[in-house]
């Protein structure tokens, strides 16, 4: 799925570069396709296998809840794999894959956006930017800032870091170096210190 430029309530761009290619892996689901109802049966036919059902709203003391909360940080993955459930379990929050808070659940309004800083990642990154300046998103959903993740051992090639540089012009970019021990599934002794950065962002520590 894309998520195409498009002017802003002022009529200027973003400098977010369009993404073409899309990134392997789970692709990335605005809220409102993934809240879609599914069609109602007609003529004893089966409602549309396609189209996923309403999530049962979250009761709260008897009352659903209809809006997101103020309370709590929520990770949004641009893509799978982009490490989102890794720092879910760092810092704590509510690991959301690749979907926007929903409102009727009360889940919180505050997301970080998570992606690798391989070309793929980035522009899945992009590409979710752009759906957050189209206003493709749920009412008060407010977008704290895009954690990237390393891909690799090492710094970014030139045409990598160009796209960094972009992408720090348009919204609040921290980026989590490589860990060997994430790779095997072990929490590192000592965090680097841009996850500690990230912690602070999101009102949690690393455990």
């Amino acid at each position: 799925m894309s998520f195409p430029s498009a002017p802003s309530s002022n009529g200027s761009q973003l400098n977010i570069p369009a993404a073409r290619n899309g990134a392997p892996g789970q692709r990335f689901v605005p809220l409102r396709e993934h809240l879609k109802a599914p069609r109602p049966p007609t003529g004893g036919s089966q409602p549309d296998a396609g189209s996923p059902a309403l999530p049962d709203p979250r009761q709260l003391n008897g009352t659903p809840q209809r809006s997101l909360s103020r309370e709590g940080i929520c990770w949004v993955a641009a893509h799978g794999g982009a490490g989102a459930s890794t720092l879910t379990g760092m810092l704590g929050g509510i690991d959301l894959g690749c979907r926007w808070p929903d409102p009727a659940q009360g889940e919180p309004a505050r997301i970080m956006l998570v992606a690798r800083t391989n070309a793929g990642g980035l522009q899945s990154a992009s590409r979710a930017l752009n759906a957050i300046r189209e206003g493709r998103h749920p009412d008060g959903m407010q977008l704290v800032a895009l954690v990237l993740v390393a891909d690799s051992p090492g710094g970014l090639p030139g045409p990598l870091k160009r796209l960094v540089r972009t992408l720090r012009g348009s919204v609040p970019v921290h980026q989590i170096p490589w860990v060997p021990e994430w790779r095997l599934g072990k929490t590192s002794r000592k965090p680097p210190k841009q996850l500690l950065r990230v912690g602070a962002l999101a009102g949690a520590a690393p455990r």
